[in-house]
């Protein structure tokens, strides 16, 4: 049996041991299983590397993706670019794919399956932990205990200067990280996509908190927050060339915006790619290496079309179209169990 794997979108910490439990039980079953480099841009170009049991010893604890990934996707072009990996994966005769990505990468291995009856078996990974079907994705909690770990170390020198940190999390569209990472760090304010931020309501906020004592605050970011202020958004309106909103900048933003109106000296920190970098821990590791295995059990039963994901945590099978079929963001049930943390809704 030949199966090829790939790692497609940004990367996550946990992409190495889910090769590796996908690898080693497919080594076991005397499979061969092919890297191809850089997401879907090694099957439009046919780009790969076989991986054997050497390869395996010791990925799991490392960070990144041993096969490299990419934000390439067949279907910006599908005319052209879909026929050149149907075309790959003819010539290396493979009995399958594993595509180990987030909404993009499955997305695309979905439509390749429903359109053209690839033998597609996915595999979840995003740190934003926006895919549906599944409760949690591996490099989430890596994810968090970075973003956390920042803000706890910030507060030794907000309070030694009497300063607010604003610190940025990765998130366009869902606050997972930032709500996570801010509830864990008692952060004093969190501003998410899900829910708009008012400058106004923010400031009120950390005013209130001023007048009782403190001299020092932590405000927890998500990139893609759309920040109000008199009724007017501040965040961009310019999108990039895949139609999505650019992000970034809202920390910034924000510090300077609390210094504006109430003079409290304010700093900001951009996390960036810190979050999804380094070594994974315990937690992504072990569940990486499990949806990798299941991901292998179901290549060698040839039930194609299903992901691997985790439900109440035991790792389960499901469909790989429920997984795209919309973005999980954070409840309101979420947001109002820690609704002392999150701004309330204008007018409530």
């Amino acid at each position: 049996m030949r199966v090829g794997v790939l790692t497609g979108g940004g990367d996550a910490p946990g992409l190495n041991a889910a090769i590796c439990g996908l690898g080693r039980r497919l080594v076991a079953a005397e499979a061969e299983l092919i890297g191809f480099a850089d997401g879907w841009r090694g099957l439009i170009h046919d780009e790969s590397v076989a991986l054997n049991h050497a390869d395996f010893q010791h990925l799991l604890i490392h960070g990144g993706t041993l096969i490299g990934s990419s934000g390439d996707n067949p279907y910006r072009d599908p005319d052209v670019m879909v026929p050149k990996v149907l075309a790959t994966i003819a010539r290396h005769r493979l009995d399958a794919l594993v595509a180990i990505g987030g909404e993009g990468t499955l997305g695309a291995a979905e439509r390749l399956h429903r359109e053209h009856g690839v033998k597609v078996v996915g595999i979840p990974k995003t740190i934003d932990n926006d895919l549906e079907a599944t409760d949690f994705t591996f490099g989430f909690f890596s994810a968090v205990e970075v973003a956390t770990r920042a803000m706890d170390d910030l507060r030794s020198t907000a309070e030694s200067h009497s300063r607010v940190m604003v610190v940025e999390c990765m998130g366009r569209h869902a606050g997972w990280i930032t709500a996570y990472a801010g509830v864990a760090a008692a952060a004093e304010g969190i501003l998410v996509p899900e829910r708009p931020a008012h400058i106004e309501e923010l400031c009120e906020k950390l005013l209130r908190l001023r007048a009782s004592g403190a001299n020092s605050a932590v405000v927890a970011v998500a990139e893609g927050t759309r920040v109000f202020e008199n009724g007017a958004c501040l965040s961009s309106m310019e999108k990039d060339e895949f139609g999505e909103y650019l992000t970034g900048g809202m920390a910034q933003l924000v510090a300077k915006k609390i210094k504006q109106r109430i003079g409290w000296d304010s700093r900001h920190l951009v996390l960036g790619h810190l979050q999804r970098a380094g070594q994974p821990i315990a937690f992504d590791r072990i569940f990486a290496l499990r949806l990798g295995a299941r991901a292998a059990r179901l290549v060698l039963e040839q039930r194609f079309g299903f992901m691997a994901a985790m439900r109440a945590g035991e790792i389960v099978e499901v469909p790989l179209a429920a997984a795209v079929a919309q973005r999980k963001t954070l409840t309101d049930q979420f947001l109002d169990r820690y609704e002392t943390f999150f701004l309330p809704i204008q007018g409530t």
